[in-house]
C-alpha cells in the first residue's frame, strides 16, 4: 500500500444519510485501521444510496482521487457489501490499490470471487422463485400470500448461502500470505501443503486438521487448481 489512504463510506438510505447512522462507525473503523500504519484519510467520500439507483457516483470520485494522489482506497467493511456485485465489480475493474478495514488481506481476486458469487446468486434466486411458482400453480396452490412466503423463504437461503460465500473468501484472503509461504518452501501439492498447515498448528474454518481435498477446495477458490 502506498502512504496515502482515501476513506470510502457508504449508507443505503438517505433518512440513514442525514442520520449519520453507520457512517461513524464505519469512520471509526477506518481511524482504527489506518492508525496502525501512523496514518489518515486525506479525504473521504460517503455514498448515500437509495436502492433503486446502481450508479455510485461518490465512488467514482473517489476512485479518481486515488488515481490523482496515487492513494489507495479504504473501505470499513468490505464483507458488508459481499451482496453488491456492481459495487465489487467496479472496485475491480478500476485497477486501484484497496483495502479494507475488516478484511485487510483481500485483493482483486478475492473481490472478484464475491462479485461472481453476487451475480450467480441473485440470478439463481430469480430462477429459484419463478420455479417453485411454477410448481405451486401446477399443483393448484392460489397464488397470493404463499407467493411472499415463497420469495421470503427463497431470500433467505440466498442470504445464508452469501454469508457462507463471504466467509470463505474472507478465509481464503486471511490464508493467502501463509499458502505463498509454504510454497516457497517447496510445499506445491495439497497433501504437502495439508501436512504443512497442520505442522504450524493452523485449524480448518471448522477447527479441524487439513487434508488436501481441503486445500485444493480452497486453492480453486483462489484461482488455482493444485494437484493432489
Amino acid at each position: 500500500m502506498g502512504d496515502s489512504f482515501v476513506s470510502y463510506l457508504r449508507v443505503s438510505t438517505d433518512k440513514q444519510g442525514r442520520a449519520g447512522l453507520g457512517i461513524e462507525a464505519q469512520r471509526a473503523a477506518v481511524a482504527a485501521y489506518l492508525a496502525g500504519f501512523g496514518a489518515e484519510p486525506i479525504a473521504e467520500f460517503v455514498e448515500v444510496e437509495s436502492g433503486k439507483r446502481a450508479d455510485r457516483p461518490e465512488l467514482a470520485r473517489a476512485l479518481s482521487e486515488c488515481r490523482v494522489r496515487k492513494a489507495t482506497l479504504v473501505i470499513a467493511k468490505l464483507d458488508r457489501l459481499a451482496r453488491e456485485a456492481h459495487f465489487l465489480l467496479g472496485l475491480q475493474r478500476s485497477g486501484m490499490a484497496f483495502t479494507a478495514a475488516d478484511m485487510p488481506n483481500a485483493n482483486r481476486l478475492t473481490v472478484g470471487i464475491m462479485a461472481m458469487v453476487a451475480e450467480e446468486e441473485r440470478r439463481a434466486i430469480s430462477d429459484r422463485t419463478k420455479a417453485a411458482l411454477a410448481a405451486a400453480k401446477a399443483r393448484g396452490v392460489k397464488l397470493g400470500g404463499r407467493v411472499e412466503n415463497l420469495k421470503n423463504d427463497a431470500l433467505g437461503r440466498q442470504r445464508a448461502n452469501e454469508k457462507r460465500r463471504a466467509q470463505a473468501a474472507s478465509r481464503a484472503a486471511d490464508l493467502a500470505p501463509l499458502l505463498e509461504a509454504v510454497r516457497g518452501e517447496g510445499a506445491t501439492s495439497a497433501t504437502a501443503i495439508a501436512k504443512a498447515l497442520n505442522n504450524r498448528g493452523i485449524p480448518t474454518a471448522r477447527g479441524g486438521r487439513w487434508q488436501a481435498v481441503q486445500v485444493q477446495r480452497l486453492l480453486r477458490a483462489m484461482g488455482d487448481d493444485p494437484a493432489a
